[in-house]
Parts: C-alpha cells; structure tokens; sequence
C-alpha cells in the first residue's frame, strides 16, 4: 500500500503566513521560512505556497518567499496562486518550485494544463479546485473562493486528469479553517472518480481527522495549515496517531 501524504501548506499575503476561515479573515500565522525550517525538522512530507492575493505586481515578491521556504527544505515543494502562463510556471520553477498549481487559469483555458505536463511531466502539474456544497453535488469557485464557476467540481477534476494534470489539489469552502473535520464525502468523491491523487484540503482540526479522510475519504494526501502553525500539534505526533490505526506514513 502506498504511503499518505502529509502536506502543510503556507498561505501567503505580502510574504508573511497567514490563515482564515472560509477564505475570510484572515490573520498573521509566521514567517514562510520560519515555517518551512521546522516542518522540515518535524518530518513533513511535502509544502506548498499558495500566493492568495497574487498579481503581477508581486511576482518577484513571491519569487523571495519561495527562494526563502526553498533553502529551508529537501522535500518537494510545490507553488500556486497567480500561475497563468508558462512563464508564471518557469518563473516558480526557477525559484525553487517543484511542482505548480493552477486554478482560475486552469478553468480559463486548461491546455495549459497539457503544455506544462509536457514541459515539466504529469508529476508537477497540480489543479486546485476550490469548492462548496450545492445540493447534492458540489461547486467550483475561482479567484481565491470569488466566483462561481458554474462546474461541477468532480466532473472538473476528471476533465484536469484528461488535459494532464498529475494530482488535485481539493479544498473544502465550506470546511476551510473551521476544524471541524475534511469534507470526507466530497473526497470520496473526487478521489473516487479519478486515477491520479487526490489531495484534500479545509478542515483538518485533530489528528482522527486526518484518518477519516484518508479512509472515508479515499484521499491520497491531507494538506492543514492552522494545526500545524500555531505549534499546537507535530508532524511526528501526527504520523504516529495515523500508524497506530494501521495507515501508512513515512517517518
């Protein structure tokens, strides 16, 4: 059996952490580095820096925060917010990214999807999909959780894995920052209607948690921000809890 993931990820705003429920307000959680330094020490399989405000303005600015996580860590490391083009891709890269995410500029034209999986392959190419519960399925959001897309999230995520992507970046709106546990049917879901990982995102409060989702919910990855940050739980602590209830993690 393939061994879960266990990601943190570093929401970034003027490069400086942040975090908040549902995408709304937000407050100050660390320096990226600071961060990057002790998950690396504690055993975080993966990080990933999400630019929520991105413009183009602040490229060189996210180009210093990734060049300053990128030094801290010998795990992969993946980069997303404001990539619209190969060369937002090629510009991460050289900072220091292994991988890229895409969201809004993935719904706007997902052959880009295809033009970095060739450049890169599969493995680096990320869709993140943003979603809320609609009745009984459930809807994609783009622009940082702004706008209806008007798509389904799993036929979406389908679609990504047509056009090449290599993993699915999952968040749960509704869940995000509550701790009140992963959406584990929308997982399912998602991760049950596709061939590549499902990495889910937006909830994550104890350690059960985790292991419900990578159960109930079929994900191949769980991504937290708020539990790690604060020092309240460890990476090590974590991946103990998930072993002693017969799921494998790498320590």
């Amino acid at each position: 059996m393939l061994t879960k993931r266990i990601i943190a990820c570093l929401d970034v705003r003027d490069g400086q952490v942040v975090k908040g429920v549902q995408f709304q307000e937000l407050r100050h959680a660390g320096d990226p580095g600071e961060l990057a330094r002790r998950y690396n020490v504690e055993g975080i399989d993966e990080v990933v820096i999400l630019d929520i405000t991105a413009t183009l303005e602040k490229r060189q600015a996210l180009a210093r925060t990734i060049g300053a996580v990128a030094k801290e860590i010998f795990l992969p490391l993946t980069v997303g917010g404001g990539i619209r083009s190969e060369e937002d891709a090629d510009a991460a890269v050289e900072a220091g990214a292994d991988k890229v995410s895409l969201n809004t500029a993935a719904l706007k034209d997902p052959s880009l999807i295809t033009t970095l999986a060739r450049r890169y392959g599969s493995q680096a190419v990320i869709v993140a999909i943003d979603a809320k519960r609609r009745g009984d399925h459930f809807a994609v959001f783009v622009r940082s959780g702004t706008s209806d897309a008007d798509r389904d999230a799993v036929e979406w995520a389908r679609q990504a894995e047509e056009y090449g992507a290599g993993e699915i970046l999952l968040t749960s709106m509704d869940r995000d920052g509550t701790r009140a546990g992963f959406d584990n049917e929308m997982t399912a879901a998602v991760s049950d209607a596709v061939n590549i990982p499902v990495i889910a995102s937006g909830g994550a409060g104890t350690f059960d948690h985790f292991a419900d989702v990578f159960t109930a919910g079929h994900a191949d990855a769980a991504l937290a921000a708020s539990i790690f940050h604060y020092a309240e739980s460890s990476v090590t602590d974590l991946k103990r809890h998930l072993r002693q209830h017969g799921i494998p993690v790498r320590l």
